[in-house]
């Protein structure tokens, strides 16, 4: 019963699936929360682009 023990405490080949799922984890994160960021700012561009359309639309 304590050889069970060592080997399954010693056995690691679980570690790695969990390391890379944190990671993707951690990426996602850093991805939501600087698109959300951007996202104010790239729809006032949007915003003022197509105002300006609009007004040379009216223009002609």
């Amino acid at each position: 019963m304590k050889n069970l023990f060592s080997r399954f405490i010693k056995d690691e080949s679980g570690a790695t699936a969990i390391e890379y799922g944190l990671i993707a984890a951690l990426i996602a994160v850093v991805l939501i929360t600087s698109l959300s960021l951007v996202q104010s700012s790239l729809s006032a561009t949007f915003n003022n682009v197509s105002g300006k359309l609009d007004a040379a639309n009216v223009a002609k």
